[in-house]
């Protein structure tokens, strides 16, 4: 099971004064964009605190991730980001050390 979480994308997102409302919608909506994506195996939308947001999910492999950097919620992000953040969003390529997944106590290789 922890073989469907090796890499991961961490997103932190800086909401533009008054617009957090409209981010938390959008991470809200972006959850059924995500569900349409065979490789993207885990999605959170955060909050980190008032106005910083983030994204973090998790990939069996390099190609799945890249179909989900080049889907239609990263579209829809890039699309609203003059919109809605007061900096371009910042995308970090992650690896998984370790997992503990539903029905899973076994740690990533």
């Amino acid at each position: 099971m922890a073989d469907t979480a090796k890499l991961a994308l961490f997103v932190r997102l800086e909401a533009k004064p008054g617009k957090e409302a409209e981010v938390e919608k959008f991470l809200r909506g972006g959850l059924e964009l995500v569900q349409q994506e065979p490789g993207t195996t885990l999605w959170f939308g955060l909050r980190l605190s008032a106005t910083t947001f983030g994204i973090f999910d998790t990939f069996a492999d390099e190609s799945g991730r890249q179909a989900h950097l080049s889907g239609e919620v990263a579209k829809a992000l890039m699309a609203k980001a003059p919109e809605l953040f007061a900096q371009p969003p910042t995308i970090e390529k992650v690896e998984v050390l370790a997992a503990k997944l539903p029905g899973s106590v076994e740690k990533a290789a």
